[in-house]
C-alpha cells in the first residue's frame, strides 16, 4: 500500500505553526512527516527558516507520526559528524520513527560559511563519504576516520537509536540516482518519473523504499491560488542547474519575472477539484513510488487538511485513479 504523508515547509512557516499543521496533518490522516532543511528560504516573500532540528524535537513531542528531512545536505554547513549526532537523537526521541534524507544541496544553503561551492561530482564524492561517516557513528563505537573531504577523530555517540538511522538520497539525475541506489536505504525524487524509480531498483535499490513529494495549493478562488503560487513558489519552475548553483533569496527574486502564471496554472495544482488533487499523486503512485508527501503552498492550511482528510485521503486509501 502507498504511504501518504505531509510535507512541512520551514521556507515558509517558522517553528509554532510548522507544529500545528503537524498536529493537523496527523487527525486528518496522513500517515508520516517531511520537513526541509534550509538556511535560507527561497525567497523573501516566503519570509521563514527555523533550525530543523530544533523543530523536530518539537514534532517527537506534539505528534506520534514518523518524521524525515527531505533533505538535509550534511557536507559544508554542517560537518556529517554532527549532522549524525541530530539525526541519532532524532531518531531516539521519535522511538526509532525517524529516516534521514539526504541529498548533495544548494549554493543557497551551503555556502554561507565562505566555502567554495564545488562542481556536482565533488558534492556527490563528499555526499558519499558523509554518509560513510555518518553510518559508522551510528553504531556507537569510537571512530577515526581520514579522507579526502572530512577528517574524524576520536568520535563517539552516547546517545544512539536501537537500530541505525536509515539514510534515503535525493537523486533528480543519474548519477544521483545511481549512488542512491548504490548506498542509500531508499531513494527521494520530486518528479513521478517511473525511469527514475526503475534506475534506482534496477541498479540496487531493490525493494528499498522510494519517496516523492509534490507542493499544492487549495482554495475555493483557483485563480488566488495561482497567483499565491507564483508570488512565494515561483523558483520550483526555474529549469536547469539555477537551484544548485545561485547562493541567495534576491537571486531567486531576479528571476521570478521568468515564471509567469500561466506557467504555474498548468504546472501546479491550484484550486479545489478533488480530482486534480487525486491525480497528482496518484501519477506518483503509478510511477512506483512507495511514499508520497504533499505540501499546501499559502496560509490556508486548515482548509487544506479538511479538504484532504474528507475529499481526497479517502479516495487515496481506496486506490480510486
Amino acid at each position: 500500500m502507498v504511504e501518504y504523508g505531509c510535507f512541512l515547509s520551514t521556507e515558509e512557516f517558522g517553528p509554532s505553526d510548522l507544529i500545528e499543521q503537524a498536529r493537523m496533518a496527523e487527525q486528518a490522516g496522513f500517515q508520516s512527516l517531511w520537513i526541509s532543511d534550509h538556511y535560507h528560504p527561497w525567497n523573501d516573500a516566503q519570509g521563514q527558516s527555523p533550525f530543523v532540528w530544533s523543530v523536530i524535537g518539537a514534532l517527537s513531542e506534539a505528534v506520534s507520526l514518523p518524521i524525515g528531512t527531505a533533505v538535509t545536505c550534511p557536507t559544508i554547513r554542517m560537518h556529517p559528524a554532527v549532522v549524525a549526532q541530530a539525526a541519532a537523537t532524532s531518531a531516539v526521541m521519535t522511538n526509532g520513527h525517524f529516516r534521514l534524507g539526504v541529498g548533495s544541496g544548494e549554493a543557497l544553503n551551503e555556502h554561507i560559511l565562505g566555502d567554495a561551492w564545488p562542481p556536482a561530482h565533488v558534492r556527490l564524492e563528499m555526499l558519499e563519504e558523509s554518509i560513510q561517516v555518518m553510518r559508522q557513528l551510528f553504531t556507537g563505537d569510537e571512530i577515526n576516520h581520514s579522507g579526502p573531504h572530512y577528517t574524524v577523530q576520536n568520535a563517539r555517540l552516547y546517545t544512539v537509536p536501537d537500530e541505525p538511522v536509515p539514510i534515503d538520497i535525493s537523486g533528480f539525475g543519474p548519477q544521483a540516482t545511481a549512488l542512491a541506489a548504490r548506498v542509500g536505504d531508499g531513494y527521494i525524487t520530486m518528479m513521478p518519473e517511473e525511469s527514475m524509480v526503475e534506475q534506482f531498483r534496477k541498479g540496487g535499490g531493490g525493494g528499498k523504499p522510494v519517496s516523492g513529494g509534490t507542493k499544492v495549493c487549495y482554495g475555493q478562488d483557483r485563480d488566488e491560488c495561482v497567483r499565491t503560487v507564483h508570488r512565494l513558489w515561483s523558483n520550483q519552475l526555474l529549469p536547469g542547474e539555477m537551484g544548485q548553483v545561485l547562493p541567495s533569496p534576491r537571486h531567486f527574486e531576479q528571476l521570478e519575472p521568468l515564471i509567469t502564471e500561466d506557467m504555474v496554472s498548468q504546472n501546479v495544482v491550484c484550486g479545489d477539484d478533488v480530482d486534480e488533487h487525486v491525480g497528482a499523486l496518484n501519477a506518483f503512485a503509478e510511477a512506483g513510488f512507495d511514499r508520497i508527501y504533499v505540501n499546501q503552498i499559502g496560509p490556508d492550511q486548515r482548509g487544506f487538511f479538511d479538504f484532504y482528510r474528507t475529499k481526497v485521503l479517502p479516495q487515496l486509501q481506496q486506490g480510486v485513479r
